[in-house]
């Protein structure tokens, strides 16, 4: 009867200690993609960027439209012109635009290897942050993609945002 008693006692343990224990587990949910939208940071380095390749932009859409230029002037003029001349376009039109593709490739790498960095950068801040946040508030766990579905009660995601956006403000004060 003791030993009865015993197992029940410890089959019962088994089973509703668990259970018992992950009533007590804190859970938090952040949403990275309006993180990432929305935080001062990302907009911070769009600006970065923006400012940063803008020139560069504006030059090749300069030279885009002086190899639109000349092609007009080519169907435009091409009746009129002499062999020699009609050659001469075609070649400078042919060098322009490989010129402007090569340009064009090289301005695109540059600047998908700096948002990359940039990227990374604000996943390291962010990541800091939730990591932050969790110890501070004393989360058991913090969960981020591939979730089917979050309540509001564990979607911090707001907090988060707010935590980056006093973190940015320190930045800027630094």
């Amino acid at each position: 009867m003791k030993l009865r008693l015993c197992l029940i006692l410890i089959l019962a343990c088994v089973v509703f200690v668990p259970i018992s224990a992950l009533a007590e587990v804190k859970i938090g949910f952040v949403n990275i993609a309006s993180i990432m939208e929305k935080a001062p940071q990302a907009e911070a380095a769009r600006k970065a960027l923006k400012r940063e390749f803008s020139s560069r932009d504006a030059a090749l859409v300069a030279d885009r439209d002086a190899v639109v230029s000349l092609e007009n002037k080519l169907k435009r003029d091409e009746a009129v012109m002499s062999e020699s001349k009609r050659l001469e376009l075609e070649r400078k039109i042919l060098k322009r635009k490989r010129e402007f593709n090569r340009a064009k490739e090289e301005m695109e790498e540059d600047f998908n290897i700096r948002r990359n960095e940039e990227l990374n950068k604000l996943q390291r801040d962010v990541y800091d942050v939730i990591i932050k946040l969790a110890k501070s508030e004393k989360y058991d766990l913090m969960v981020t993609e591939r979730v089917l579905y979050a309540s509001d009660r564990i979607d911090i995601t707001d907090k988060v945002l707010s935590w980056l956006n006093k973190s940015y403000k320190r930045s800027k004060k630094r």
